[in-house]
């Protein structure tokens, strides 16, 4: 047997709930939804897109249009559906001769000009109200080039970065691991005091990897951004990758194999270096 479950709400501490949430103000304590300033637009657009597809509708049913005809003339073919109702059809082909005084009247589907740019007006405001681009909303990149979509990506990753290290890292990440540390050090699966994590995002995919990489190679180098910095934001673990880095040079060393990607011994354009020996003090 299977109860029903209770509808008695049970009281939950506050220090056991974590209400994540974007604060747009002081003062502010429950969240927004991110649609809300878009929802009754989001309603209209869709009641004006069906109203749409209504309209194309019923200016496809109407085909042609007899006038001057009696009750028992037909046009074409003529057949007669289960309530006794005339149905008429056009073949392919078909030359039929009308008496005098007949006439025969298409409809002309008036074209729904503006539909598309309609649309588009409204997709971008409401790409607006989500902090979205209209590029990442749609999918639709009929209208840009290299520098717009990447002036795009560069404000709407800038506004993910400010999620993820105000919003996420400390409302959600934090917490979770404080408690998990709690929990492992109760039962003895880790030693007692403060133990701290490093948290790294996963890196945004470059929209032209030669010339970020090339970017960090010159901030590095002009000393804008430390090694693991530049490491961490390509998503990796700093301490993982200098370590495996140093295992992979002393396993080449060890093997005599010298690669002209080896920056120790080759300079940028894989040319060798000169070995430089050691002199000794006089």
């Amino acid at each position: 047997m299977f109860r029903r479950a209770s509808l008695t709400s049970q009281p939950v501490p506050a220090a056991s709930v974590l209400h994540l949430f974007d604060r747009l103000r002081p003062g502010q304590v429950r969240g927004v939804p991110w649609f809300a300033p878009v929802i009754l637009k989001l309603r209209d657009l869709d009641e004006y897109d069906d109203a749409e597809l209504v309209r194309k509708k019923i200016e496809a049913c109407f085909a042609a249009f007899v006038t001057g005809a009696d009750d028992e003339e037909t046009l074409g073919a003529a057949a007669s559906d289960a309530e006794g109702r005339r149905v008429e059809s056009f073949e392919p082909g078909m030359i039929e001769y009308l008496a005098p005084g007949k006439d025969v009247k298409f409809a002309t589907p008036s074209h729904a000009g503006g539909y598309g740019e309609y649309m588009r007006v409204q997709l971008h405001a409401i790409a607006t109200g989500v902090g979205l681009t209209y590029e990442l909303l749609t999918g639709d990149l009929s209208q840009v080039n290299y520098s717009s979509i990447r002036a795009g990506l560069l404000e709407f990753r800038r506004r993910l970065e400010a999620l993820q290290w105000q919003l996420l890292v400390p409302g959600l990440c934090r917490p979770v691991w404080q408690r998990f540390v709690a929990i492992a050090q109760v039962s003895g699966a880790l030693p007692a005091g403060t133990i701290e994590a490093e948290w790294t995002a996963p890196r945004f995919e470059a929209v032209d990897p030669l010339k970020d990489i090339q970017a960090d190679i010159l901030a590095v180098r002009a000393g804008l951004m430390t090694l693991k910095e530049a490491i961490a934001r390509q998503g990796y673990d700093p301490a993982h990758v200098l370590a495996e880095i140093g295992a992979t040079n002393a396993e080449l060393d060890s093997l005599g194999i010298v690669l002209d990607t080896d920056p120790r011994k080759a300079t940028k354009t894989g040319a060798a270096k000169p070995i430089m020996e050691d002199k000794e003090d006089d």
